[in-house]
């Protein structure tokens, strides 16, 4: 009768060691794993990358047909400082020129005292317009795609491609396109092959002074793309930047 009982509880414990072994050898390929977004073949993200390439090189070379008004108006802290208008139109380079061609007055103080507060409130304007026209200076490098600058990033393995959110669309995700550890975001529509929306991540000169960049994408009549308006944010001084073009005339 013992041997009996040890039989079975020899029996019993290896029916559960088996058990466990089989458990733990189960192939990872079939235990659950989270769902992920499946990867744009190369061939895709090849076809897509040459239509962002294609769509910038067009708007580049349509862009220098046209001058149009920029509305720039600097903000510290909320508090609306100077609002200026340029003609702006695109130079040999292909870099925007910007002629001012009206600004917001600036109202001065009366006496001694008036003076050196004057004085001391042109200073911090000069510091603050100096400032925002450096972080337009820096929207304006990002909005403006570089079609073989895209493609040096694709061969460095910077270039990632999803879903836009939106049917016809798709999201490309650039990284270190400017400056080291930067960031690129823009939703690019297949249908109307134009780019809908730019976002950056960014900074000036010191990775500490974060730069935020936003812009939307708007058609002319002709089917030429443009930035419509821009907002930029310097994070370190609290400053933002908008930025609004309109009044398109054709040179």
């Amino acid at each position: 009768m013992k041997k009996q009982c040890l039989m079975k509880k020899a029996a019993a414990g290896f029916a559960a060691v088996t058990i466990l072994v089989l458990w733990f050898s189960v192939p990872p390929a079939i235990a659950q794993q989270p769902k992920q977004e499946p990867a744009v073949p190369i061939t895709g993200i090849q076809q897509r990358l040459a239509a962002v390439q294609e769509a910038a090189a067009k708007n580049k070379q349509a862009l220098a047909q046209y001058a149009w008004t920029e509305k720039q108006t600097i903000s510290l802290k909320g508090e609306v400082k100077k609002e200026t208008a340029y003609e702006v139109r695109l130079g040999p380079d292909g870099k925007p020129q910007k002629t001012e061609v009206a600004a917001m007055p600036q109202s001065s103080g009366g006496g001694r005292e008036g003076r050196i507060k004057e004085h001391v409130k042109e200073k911090k304007k000069e510091e603050y317009e100096e400032y925002g026209q450096q972080l337009a200076a820096l929207a304006h490098q990002y909005a403006q795609l570089d079609p073989q600058k895209l493609q040096e990033d694709y061969h460095q393995g910077n270039l990632t491609l999803s879903s836009g959110g939106a049917p016809g669309t798709f999201r490309m995700v650039i990284k270190n396109y400017i400056k080291p550890n930067d960031r690129v975001t823009l939703i690019f529509d297949q249908q109307t092959k134009a780019v809908q929306s730019v976002q950056v991540e960014s900074y000036l000169k010191d990775p500490k002074d974060a730069v935020e960049i936003s812009a939307q994408f708007a058609k002319l009549p002709d089917g030429t793309n443009h930035v419509s308006n821009m907002m930029i944010n310097g994070e370190s001084k609290k400053l933002t930047v908008a930025v609004q073009n309109s009044d398109f005339q054709k040179l």
